[in-house]
């Protein structure tokens, strides 16, 4: 990296309009597993390496449901703005010293949700039947990818365990205020910000996950995840993309 890499920044940062997304993160179960960092670099975006954490970086597998994405500062689009997603998902800095995170699948069970994201922003989403179901405490999420590609499922089953958890490891995880990606032949950044997540360490009931092998994790998803933790979820707001070679901006709030 040619520049400092900016401090793990707690609180959220101010976003410069003008907007272009709002959305809800909600029933958010966060697995992650501590991996070395040249075991996935190759998997980022030319121009973003592996961010990392007492020398070690992440592999993170996250379900929830995405609920009310609304354009522009409009109203939230009806139908297909309401979803269950499952995402693979590392953690990057570019050039700049800007961190991130970058997603290697996304599991969506809406098929127009699939299409905008990739052809507008080059995510790599793939349309799945996809459930979740709550007994309690305890949340239930079952994807199974539709085709073009070959079967692949992932079925993970959590539930919230003792009080509230924020460490240093839980701020480097989820205080992330953007995404890295490779699209159009440029590496982009798409900056985002959201309240700090409220999280409480899980306990996990069940784990059959393909969805990290498919994106090139081999046999990750055998051995139990590192870290667990469970989020009733946040709002979040995006902001408009730029290349990730682009120089940081002041991101606090304006005065005056």
């Amino acid at each position: 990296m040619s520049a400092a890499i900016e401090p793990v920044q707690a609180e959220p940062p101010y976003l410069p309009r003008p907007h272009l997304l709002a959305q809800r993160w909600l029933d958010v179960a966060f697995l992650h597993w501590a991996v070395e960092p040249a075991a996935v670099g190759h998997l980022l975006p030319p121009g973003v390496a592996p961010d990392v954490l007492d020398g070690r970086t992440y592999v993170g597998l996250v379900p929830f449901r995405l609920v009310g994405t609304a354009v522009a500062g409009g109203p939230p689009v009806p139908w297909a703005g309401t979803f269950l997603e499952t995402n693979v998902r590392l953690y990057s800095v570019d050039r700049t010293g800007r961190r991130g995170v970058v997603f290697l699948a996304m599991a969506a069970e809406r098929a127009a949700a699939v299409a905008v994201g990739r052809a507008v922003f080059g995510l790599p989403y793939r349309w799945a039947r996809m459930g979740l179901r709550r007994v309690g405490g305890r949340r239930a999420y079952a994807a199974r990818l539709l085709r073009p590609g070959p079967p692949v499922r992932s079925r993970v089953a959590v539930s919230p365990v003792g009080p509230s958890i924020d460490g240093d490891l839980e701020r480097f995880l989820t205080a992330r205020w953007g995404l890295h990606v490779a699209h159009l032949g440029r590496t982009w950044y798409l900056p985002n910000t959201h309240v700090t997540w409220p999280l409480r360490r899980a306990e996990v009931h069940e784990l059959d996950d393909g969805l990290l092998a498919a994106a090139g994790l081999g046999d990750l998803a055998r051995r139990p995840p590192d870290h667990v933790a469970f989020s009733e979820g946040v709002a979040a707001t995006f902001g408009r993309p730029v290349l990730a070679s682009t120089p940081r901006p002041d991101r606090t709030a304006p005065t005056g």
